[in-house]
């Protein structure tokens, strides 16, 4: 197949797909070799590069997609199709826990945030930036939460391992003239980037509800899932 025309095809997946297109998908529909693929995408990255393009093909959440370029942001905007997600300051401060954390339980997210997280939890299942993950292999056998595909999208990711590491947090120097905080609380969640991820694990459960169950007064009850029990 000639290169030009394996480029057309591709360029007009890409263009007509709502969501990135991975590249095991291309090959599949355009009936090229991967490498011929890769060839193209390359090319038409090439072309969308240049000066004075106001899109641009990029590699996000598995896949490739076309993408506006952040110059022409606000022409966008006033266009007025898709409304950028607003959260909340207790969503953004959940969804970075879960993020950087995952995978993790409700619990687990409480001890960190320090309060309640049932009415946040169900916002970002709502708007299908977490998912369930499965089970956890303790008593109670709470639901496990993780960063969806769509987090990926909207935050512009080809994968998790693409966040920004976080800050060394370290503890400020004493003040001899300061008063006594001896008894004050030290400042929540004040570890480093390492060991991010969580270690507990737990099993997946196939039958796990999606994101879209959630959305139609969902209380995601004590033990942080779809189903009220036990820890």
């Amino acid at each position: 197949m000639n290169t030009d025309y394996i480029k057309a095809i591709v360029e007009s997946l890409l263009f007509a797909s709502g969501v990135p297109l991975p590249l095991r998908r291309l090959v599949e529909v355009t009936g090229a070799t991967k490498a011929e693929v890769k060839e193209a995408l390359a090319a038409l990255r090439a072309e969308y590069t240049g000066p004075y393009r106001g899109v641009r093909l990029r590699e996000v959440a598995g896949g490739y997609q076309f993408r506006t370029v952040a110059d022409y942001a606000d022409y966008v905007k006033a266009l007025g199709r898709d409304k950028p997600v607003k959260l909340s300051r207790a969503a953004l401060e959940t969804l970075a826990i879960i993020a950087y954390r995952q995978p993790l339980t409700k619990i687990e997210i409480e001890a960190i945030r320090g309060v309640d997280v049932d009415g946040v939890l169900n916002s970002l299942l709502t708007r299908k930036l977490i998912t369930v993950l499965g089970r956890k292999d303790v008593p109670g056998r709470p639901w496990i939460y993780g960063t969806s595909q769509q987090f990926l999208e909207v935050f512009n990711l080809e994968s998790i391992t693409n966040l920004p590491p976080l800050p060394d947090i370290h503890e400020p120097t004493a003040n001899a003239h300061a008063e006594d905080t001896s008894d004050s609380t030290a400042p929540e969640d004040s570890e480093s980037g390492r060991g991010l991820f969580a270690t507990g694990g737990g099993t997946v459960d196939p039958s796990r509800p999606g994101a879209s169950e959630w959305t139609n007064g969902h209380a995601s009850g004590n033990n942080g899932g779809p189903a009220t029990g036990s820890h």
